[in-house]
């Protein structure tokens, strides 16, 4: 491939990604769908077009490009996250415990891995790996706290004295 047509690709997906960024997701699928040269870069294309998808609450037809994206980097934390939403989105709730459980075997750390897995674990009715998750969350990062009240899918695990604890910061967080 010449490097013309990689500087093309480039300038292409750059124009997409500031679409979405100014969250005009339909402008960056055009884009994106605009052309077929996207495999110098296919996994950028292809998390690029799963966001915009995502952005247009498109889940489903997002769900094809962030998966290929996963298979391309499977430790990308972005493509994980995006993916967990769109499979909690279409009710395939293990599917998007099993996107962060891979994630979080390449970064261990990440709090955001952390405090998702919790609200998908509860939402599947195990508040004993909701609140462990939850627990790991806020030792990583205590600013989530701020988080936790407005949360809905936290609302199986109301009233459980371990949650309330956590909800007004007096649990220890070891």
């Amino acid at each position: 491939m010449s490097q013309i047509i990689r500087d093309r690709i480039r300038k292409k997906l750059h124009e997409a990604e500031g679409y979405l960024m100014l969250e005009l997701p339909r402008h960056a699928l055009e884009v994106l769908e605009s052309s077929s040269e996207w495999s110098s870069m296919q996994f950028e294309a292809s998390f690029l077009k799963g966001e915009a998808l995502r952005a247009l609450e498109r889940y489903r037809e997002a769900l094809q490009p962030l998966e290929t994206a996963a298979t391309l980097r499977p430790g990308d934390i972005g493509v994980a996250l995006a993916l967990g939403w769109c499979y909690k989105r279409t009710n395939r709730l293990a599917q998007a415990i099993d996107a962060l459980d891979r994630a979080r075997r390449h970064d261990p750390d990440n709090p955001l891995l952390h405090y998702n897995l919790a609200c998908y674990w509860s939402l599947a009715g195990n508040p004993g790996r909701a609140l462990e998750e939850l627990r790991s969350a806020l030792k990583l990062d205590p600013e989530l706290q701020a988080r936790i009240a407005d949360e809905p899918d936290f609302e199986k695990l109301r009233g459980l004295p371990e949650f309330d604890l956590l909800t007004v910061g007096s649990a220890p967080l070891t």
